[in-house]
Formats: structure tokens, sequence, C-alpha cells
């Protein structure tokens, strides 16, 4: 028997996430943001979350809304713009925040996905990213409540000479939250541009893996190589419709001529 992993709604679909869970979420600035789980989150008022994601929206939109609510906890993130109330909560002791490399970011998510422990980059490395005292949690006077910790280091032999690597752990969460363009039943996904970014890696981090998708179609309509993640990641898949609204940060234009 086929397994068919649709489910009826966001709400149903996100109704077993606890409070204090993990979560990887995909999206790139407002591209690609799982808006109706987000949303789905947001309704049933789960608190203390922790979440690994690129970026966490804007004041109204994205993880913003969770944010504001005072739902998160603790960020993972490699890009903490656009948004003055994420400032504010982090400046204050309100909000932990782990800020780490993009590609890092990116390359910790694959690696908790594909069951490696840990990897060696040379990104960070002579920073406070691989030497630790990067605030991480600030009281509310203002000093410093938490810094990150030293990262093991080691030497590798590059084109014949010796480079320094920092050791960068994996990371695997509770859930993961996603938005694909299409999907089918059995969760295979495909993204669109932009969204394709951190949507796979962050999915595969999810020891269940929650995916929205503007459009749901049967087993064998997406071609096998077309699929950009397939779907022994994904666990749980809503149809959202195409209808959704789509944010864009900053819109700029070319001036008349």
């Amino acid at each position: 028997m086929a397994i068919d992993k649709t489910y009826a709604s966001a709400a149903e679909a996100v109704a077993d996430i606890p409070d204090g869970a993990t979560l990887a979420v995909g999206g790139f600035g407002l591209s690609g943001n799982p808006m109706e789980l987000i949303r789905a989150l947001e309704a049933r008022g789960v608190t203390g979350l922790k979440v690994v994601s690129n970026n966490c929206g804007v004041d109204d939109w994205g993880l913003g809304l969770l944010l504001r609510n005072g739902q998160i906890d603790k960020m993972t993130s490699s890009y903490v713009g656009e948004n003055k109330e994420f400032e504010r909560r982090y400046l204050t002791g309100e909000l932990e925040l782990e800020l780490t490399p993009q590609g890092t970011l990116a390359e910790k998510l694959r690696a908790g996905g594909s069951g490696i422990a840990a990897f060696y980059t040379r990104t960070g490395v002579g920073t406070q990213v691989a030497e630790g005292g990067l605030p991480q949690l600030y009281n509310a006077d203002g000093t410093v409540a938490k810094a990150s910790e030293p990262k093991p280091t080691a030497t590798f032999d590059v084109d014949g000479e010796p480079q320094e690597f920092v050791l960068e752990e994996a990371i695997t969460t509770d859930f993961a939250l996603v938005h694909a363009l299409r999907g089918d039943r059995h969760g295979n996904l495909v993204f669109n541009k932009a969204a394709r970014q951190f949507s796979p890696p962050a999915a595969m981090a999810g020891r269940i893996c929650i995916a929205q998708v503007e459009e749901l179609v049967e087993p064998g309509e997406i071609d096998p190589d077309a699929v950009h993640l397939p779907g022994v990641f994904v666990h749980r898949i809503v149809e959202v419709g195409t209808e959704i609204e789509k944010r864009i940060e900053r819109r700029t234009v070319r001036e008349e001529s």
C-alpha cells in the first residue's frame, strides 16, 4: 500500500509540536517562508521554541510573527538584519542568538540530515566563530550573560600547504518546516528558485519534516530527475494553493528613463 503523507490543514500538521521544540525552518530572506505552517504555530501559541533558520523574517512576516509574540527563545541564524524586534529582544536579553556563517549553517543542517556528526571548515578560522566570545545572550543591563565557546581546530594539508580548520557540529531538530512549489503524496518536493537555498537542508535536518506545497500532485507526476528533495526526508505534506501572499523584503525598481 502506498504511503500517503498528506494532511488536511496546516493546523493539523503542526498539532503535536510542543513547547520547547527545536525547529529547522526553510526560506531565504522572505523567499520560501512556510507561512501557513508558521501561522498555525502562532495560533497554537506554543512557546520556548528554538529555531534554526537563515534569518528570522521581518517584524510582521515570516518567523517575525512568532518572535513578536515571544514564542521563540533562541535563534540559530546567519543573517539577523531587517528585524527591529529581533534586535530589541536580543540586546535586552529576551532572545538567545547563535550567529553562524551562512554556508556553515547550510552544511550543519545538511550534515545533520545525512548522518554526519561534524565536519571541518576554514570558514571562521581566526575569528570569534572559532575562538569563542561571540555574545549569545545578554543581561537586561546590556552585559553579556553567555558567550560562545571556543571550537576545536586542526591542521590539514591543502595543495601542499598546512591550513587551519575549525570543527563544526551538525544540526538536527525535532521538526522542520518548509515551503515548496510542488509536491506529491509521497513527499517528493520541487522548490522554486531562491526558495531552494535553505529549504532542502532544513528539511533534511528535521526528525519530522512538514512541507507546505502550492500544488499537490499524484505520485509519478513529478519527473524523478526533477525532484529537488526525495520524499524519504518528508513526513507530512499540506497543500496551501497558489494564491498565497508572497512578500519581498526590499523592492528596488529602475527609474524611468
